[in-house]
């Protein structure tokens, strides 16, 4: 059988960050379709200037995407938002298509699994423990590829490597730490013999000064001075990035720039935190971590940013710096919690706590559940790990999971009615139900949205409750 030569597009025009966040579908794609041109259409100002660290792979610009109309594809995979590259899915010729796909009558409906779960997580991502990266690819590349992947660990530090990158920005004001967090900061890592080195781009230019001013000592700005490859090339000479969750963060991921991620304000750092394993992440004791948005961030004062203290971030950034990572482990940070990226048993991203063991957090043996779940339901492993899950809710959090029980329970009293009535649910439905019961009510109502309602849809609905239901007993 003469070997598939048809090209595969995907679309991706989102940020810097989601493009990055690309690259291991790029990868996984070159290696399970070999021989299969890949083109990305996405934004030329991060294309570009990433294209030299990017898996082999073609880039277009949206605006030039109808130049692939016509072509016999075998994938296109539509990671974006946007309408308009939606449209452009629905225009091109594949035998598969994934994410977001506008047709000739203007209906778009989201295909693939994964793709639909990942819609289903706008506003409803607090018990999700899939990263983004590999959310993207699931629809399209077999698990075991995923899972036979070995990353290269990010280059250590030790004796005199010094230097110490803080990126001060972040495409949201919520999802960084202000100037005087940085100030202090920088600060305390002069005072353990480091030399703190500001970063950012163009739009961080104000920022920079306005914290090199407040450190009120000598210290490099290159805030707006440095493109994005040269960006990348003097990470190879620094010990350590501190960041908030941004494209830069991703980048420097990419590349083996070892990462101190500052995990604040509406952002989720098992869906975006830094993919590779060996990095570290640093998030907030608080039950709202991770979360979509809340009124805090949207009056731009999030919470969760005051629990971070310079000092004790300097201490773990000095750790990291010089090479002590093993002392870390155990250690103690009042209103914060540390972690590792690292991978499960199934060569699934996971995000490792290393501070001070203790009894599993409700909501964190609730993300393990609907991880298991949701892999069993799309077909990714067997019901045993789903069982499992269900088997330690009860036996760690028994009223919890009879809680979920009963929950399940109304869903499947609201799904009865709902396909008596035929009714459409809005984006109010999922909020009916309790946090611990809104991952799957998320999924059944855009499985609902993105079929119109239909018997087949709701009958599909009915037959995902049943087997959640099947893992019981849930007391």
């Amino acid at each position: 059988m003469a070997a598939d030569t048809r090209p595969i597009v995907v679309i991706q025009t989102q940020r810097m960050g989601d493009l990055i966040l690309t690259y291991p579908l790029l990868l996984w794609l070159g290696r399970t379709r070999p021989g299969q041109p890949v083109t990305v259409v996405a934004e030329p100002t991060f294309a570009g200037p990433l294209s030299r660290v990017s898996p082999a792979a073609r880039y277009l610009p949206l605006a030039q995407g109808g130049r692939l109309i016509g072509q016999d594809c075998s994938l296109v995979v539509n990671l974006s938002i946007r309408p308009e590259a939606a449209r452009l899915a629905g225009e091109l010729a594949a035998e598969t298509k994934c994410g977001p796909v506008t047709d000739a009558a203007g209906v778009t409906r989201v295909l693939g699994d994964w793709q639909l779960y990942r819609a289903s997580l706008v506003g409803n991502n607090r018990h999700n423990r899939f990263h983004w990266a590999e959310l993207n690819a699931l629809d399209v590349v077999p698990l075991p590829e995923v899972a036979a992947t070995r990353w290269p660990e990010p280059r250590h530090g030790g004796p005199g490597r010094v230097k110490v990158g803080l990126f001060v920005g972040a495409s949201q004001p919520e999802k960084r730490p202000d100037a005087a967090f940085f100030a202090a900061l920088a600060r305390e890592l002069i005072r353990r013999g480091l030399t703190p080195v500001l970063l950012g781009g163009p739009a961080e230019v104000e920022l920079g000064a306005a914290v090199a001013h407040l450190v009120k000592a000598p210290i490099a700005n290159l805030c707006g001075r440095l493109g994005l490859g040269a960006l990348a090339v003097l990470g190879q000479e620094l010990a350590l990035l501190v960041t908030p969750d941004t494209g830069p963060m991703h980048l420097a991921a990419w590349t083996g720039w070892r990462v101190l991620n500052l995990s604040v304000g509406p952002v989720n750092a098992w869906e975006t935190g830094p993919y590779q394993p060996g990095h570290y992440v640093l998030t907030p004791r608080l039950s709202c971590r991770g979360c979509w948005g809340c009124g805090a961030c949207a009056a731009g004062a999030p919470v969760c940013q005051g629990l971070f203290d310079p000092a004790r971030v300097a201490y773990v950034a000095a750790r990291l710096a010089r090479g002590e990572d093993k002392r870390l482990l155990g250690a103690r940070l009042p209103g914060c919690r540390l972690w590792q990226s690292d991978r499960d048993a199934r060569g699934l991203y996971r995000l490792r706590p290393l501070d001070q063991p203790g009894s599993p957090e409700a909501r964190e043996t609730l993300g393990a559940l609907w991880k298991g779940i949701f892999g069993w339901l799309f077909g990714a492993w067997d019901a045993a790990p789903a069982q499992n899950a269900v088997a330690g809710l009860v036996r760690e959090q028994p009223r919890l999971a009879s809680s979920l029980g009963r929950g399940l329970a109304v869903l499947g009293a609201a799904l009865s009615q709902g396909v008596r009535d035929g009714d459409v649910p809005d984006v109010a439905f999922m909020n009916r139900f309790a946090p611990h019961v809104r991952p799957l009510a998320g999924f059944v109502e855009r499985v609902l949205q993105n079929g119109d309602g239909s018997r087949a849809a709701r009958l599909r609905c009915l037959s995902l409750l049943e087997q959640v239901a099947s893992l019981g007993p849930w007391s």
